[in-house]
Formats: C-alpha cells, sequence, structure tokens
C-alpha cells in the first residue's frame, strides 16, 4: 500500500482513462501526484459514482415512460411507492449520497434532487388529470343542471335604453354633453343669474380653480345646459333628448344622492305648443309604464320656462293608487332662445326634465334610490 505524502509516479492506467479524469478528484490526484489508497480502489470507486450517474438517467427514463401509462389511481400510487416510496428506488439512491465524497455528493445530489422534483410534480399531475377524468365519466343525468351565470345590464342602464327606444321612435335625437359645465351654461345662459333666488334650488358642487380660470366650473347639476350648446350649433326645428348624470351636493336618503341621471327633451320649431308636448308625454309614459295610467298636469315654476307646469300620474292598480309627481315642463324662456342666439319671435319650444332613477324606482318598485350605487349584486342581480 502507498503511504500518504509520498510521492510516487501515477500508474499508466490511470493516465490514459479519460473517463475518470472528468471526476476533480482524480484531477487533484494526478496534479498534486499523492495517492492515499491503492489504485485499484480508486478507480473502483469512481467507476460506482458513473454507474451511479448512468442509474438516474437511466431511472428518469423508465419513470416519464411509465407515467405517460398512468390512468388509474392504483396505479398512480404504485408509481408513487416504487419510486419516492421509503423503499423506492429514488430513495435509495439519496440514501446513498452520504458514501461519496463531498464534491462527487453535490453533483449527484443536485441531479437526484431535481428527479425528485420532477416525479412529485408529475404525481400532483396526475393526481388531477384522473380526478377530473373521474368526475366527467360519471354523468347523473337526475340531476338538475348549473346554471350558468352571465353578465347583464345594470337597472339604471337598462330603463336608459328603454328611454332611449322611446323617444327615437317619435323621431328624437339623443343628444349628450359634458357633465363639467361653466356657471354660464349652467346658469346665466338659462335665465338663472347670479342674483336671481332659484340658485338656492341647487347644491353646487364648485371647482376650486384659484384666480386663474376665465369662468367658474362645477359638476352640472341638470342636463339643461346641452339645451344652449346645442341651440347655438342647430337651426330649428329640432326634438332632443339629454340623457346624463348630475351631481348635487346634498344630503342621501331614501329618495336623495349627490349623483343621479337625469333626461332632458327639448322640441322647438315655428308652431310648438303645450298640446304637442302633452302628446309627447303621454306616449311616452303609456309606453313605459303601460296603457291604463291618468295624468295630471299643475302649474309650476322653473327660471327656464314659461308658463311651467309639473305632470303627476296615478295607476290603477291596487295599492299604487296616490298622485306621483314625475316630471316639470314648460315652454322655453324667451331670454334662454336669446342666450342661444335664436329670435323667440320666430320659434318656439317646450323643454321638460325627468330623473332616470325616479322612473326606475317606479317601474322596478324599489323603495332607496341608494341601492342603485350600493354595488350589492344581492339587489343587482334581480335584474
Amino acid at each position: 500500500m502507498l503511504r500518504g505524502r509520498e510521492l510516487h509516479p501515477l500508474p499508466s492506467a490511470y493516465e490514459a482513462d479519460e473517463q475518470l479524469l472528468l471526476f476533480p478528484a482524480i484531477q487533484a490526484f494526478i496534479s498534486t501526484r499523492i495517492l492515499v489508497v491503492q489504485p485499484i480502489f480508486v478507480k473502483e470507486y469512481f467507476n460506482s459514482v458513473l454507474l451511479l450517474n448512468m442509474n438516474l438517467k437511466e431511472l428518469q427514463r423508465k419513470a416519464f415512460e411509465e407515467a405517460e401509462n398512468i390512468e388509474k389511481k392504483e396505479h398512480l400510487e404504485s408509481f408513487r411507492i416504487k419510486y419516492l416510496g421509503r423503499k423506492g428506488e429514488l430513495t435509495n439512491i439519496l440514501r446513498s449520497l452520504k458514501d461519496l465524497p463531498v464534491d462527487e455528493r453535490k453533483s449527484v445530489g443536485v441531479d437526484a434532487n431535481k428527479l425528485k422534483i420532477e416525479l412529485e410534480q408529475i404525481v400532483a399531475f396526475k393526481e388531477k388529470e384522473i380526478g377530473s377524468l373521474g368526475e366527467e365519466s360519471v354523468i347523473d343525468i337526475t340531476r338538475p343542471g348549473k346554471k350558468v351565470n352571465l353578465g347583464h345590464l345594470h337597472p339604471l342602464t337598462k330603463i336608459e335604453e328603454e328611454i332611449r327606444n322611446i323617444f327615437t321612435s317619435l323621431n328624437f335625437s339623443v343628444v349628450e354633453g359634458p357633465e363639467l359645465e361653466t356657471e354660464y351654461f349652467n346658469f346665466d345662459a338659462l335665465n338663472i343669474p347670479a342674483s336671481h333666488p332659484a340658485r338656492d334650488m341647487w347644491d353646487t358642487f364648485w371647482l376650486k380653480e384659484g384666480g386663474k380660470a376665465k369662468e367658474r366650473r362645477l359638476m352640472r347639476t341638470h342636463t339643461s345646459p346641452v339645451q344652449i350648446r346645442f341651440m347655438e350649433t342647430h337651426k330649428p326645428p329640432f326634438q332632443i333628448i339629454v340623457p346624463g348624470r348630475v351631481f348635487r351636493y346634498e344630503a342621501t336618503d331614501a329618495s336623495h344622492e349627490i349623483n343621479f341621471y337625469q333626461l332632458e327633451g327639448l322640441m322647438v320649431g315655428q308652431n310648438i305648443s303645450l298640446a304637442n308636448f302633452k302628446f309627447i308625454v303621454e306616449t311616452f309614459f303609456k309606453k313605459l309604464f303601460g296603457k291604463n295610467i291618468e295624468f295630471r298636469f299643475r302649474p309650476s315654476y322653473f327660471p327656464f320656462t314659461e308658463p311651467s307646469v309639473e305632470v303627476d300620474i296615478k295607476f290603477p292598480t291596487k295599492g299604487r293608487g296616490d298622485w306621483l309627481e314625475v316630471l316639470g315642463a314648460g315652454m322655453v324662456h324667451p331670454r334662454v332662445f336669446e342666450s342661444a342666439h335664436l329670435n323667440p319671435r320666430d320659434i318656439q319650444g317646450f323643454a321638460f326634465g325627468v330623473g332616470i332613477d325616479r322612473l326606475a324606482m317606479i317601474k322596478y318598485k324599489i323603495p332607496d334610490i341608494r341601492l342603485f350605487y350600493s354595488g350589492d349584486l344581492r339587489f343587482i342581480n334581480q335584474f
């Protein structure tokens, strides 16, 4: 036996064995020309390491082939025990790593652990695959079908579409305008100057813009400003509706919200009268709620119409016999035409406004306006 620390030439068999030169330990022996064991044992030892690597590759190939053909749970369990069980083939290789030197233990150990992870993933995937196949293969034809949940329109969107369809069938055009308005279009052009007491009728969200802005701006309190914007750029005759969201700075309760949807209507021509308005309004509500409703027209006041009226409806159905205020309207005020650069002596027309939320509450018997904006699916899914 060769003693440690004694320098001797390596046997020629080692110099010619290229496989063994791949191992760092052998390279170290060659560079230092130091051997601490008999050469025959060194060669046999490292040949066993080569064999271990070959066993891992063969085991991987064999395991992957077997996994392809697994279709039942019992076959999958046998596969798991064979390779990953306490006495499994891969488990035995992992246990044998302790007998290897540190350098070889690291290289072989990395490959062995990588294979273990791959086999565990295969087992997990096959469990799901076999489970899903099992569910599909057993069909109970007496079991009720599963309801498919589909998206649908919000009740406010639904009723707005219905309103649009009714008015377009009456030859009205649908127009939209900005939610962020100027003080001029929201108040001044509609015969509501700064000193007018009617300004107190609207609690307004004003924008804080400092002294740089030329005009004060606000979130519109009604959709009426679109009247002026449209009349400035179009020549009569015309008839339009303006659906949109408006904003009020007020306390919320069952019938009030800080934002809600409103519908503005406008018809302008040479011989437009309240008789035309009465026909349009009655036709609209009968199409929306049914023919068996009654109407009541009451005198009222709005700064942008003169004369002004309010419209009430009454349902003959039991429990809904009270008069309901639904709409404000009137003949367009001459000053409003002048603000839009139109001559009130040549034309006339009517305008009206109605809350879309209120119509939805009446139609769907909803007691609280706040439900529309709650996002509660228990409420939304009923429509």
